[in-house]
């Protein structure tokens, strides 16, 4: 039961940076690597690696290493998840609701 609350915050975090949202908008329909990432954003690459790793914590994007590049990719299902767990919210208490788990 605790894990939902720990999952929700976890999910929450991740959607409450208007950059991060912006990634996972540019991530939609195909897998970037961070350079190209950084191209569309006007932020550093310290910054960006602290918003990919919130991103990768919460679930709803996957890294993959190629050599030296990280390509990421959005998790479809985890986006789901997160959007039962908000309409679940609506009805019944957090830890009640359907959290998605890596």
């Amino acid at each position: 039961m605790e894990n939902n609350y720990v999952r929700a915050a976890e999910i929450f975090k991740a959607l409450c940076d208007e950059n991060r949202i912006r990634i996972i908008e540019l991530l939609q329909n195909e897998e970037k690597c961070g350079n190209a990432l950084l191209d569309e954003l006007e932020i550093s690459q310290p910054t960006l690696s602290h918003h990919m790793k919130i991103l990768c914590a919460s679930g709803m994007v996957s890294g993959r290493k190629d050599g030296k590049k990280t390509y990421y990719s959005l998790n479809k299902d985890s986006i789901q998840g997160a959007k039962e767990l908000l309409d679940g919210m609506v009805s019944k208490p957090v830890s009640q609701c359907p959290v998605w788990y890596d």
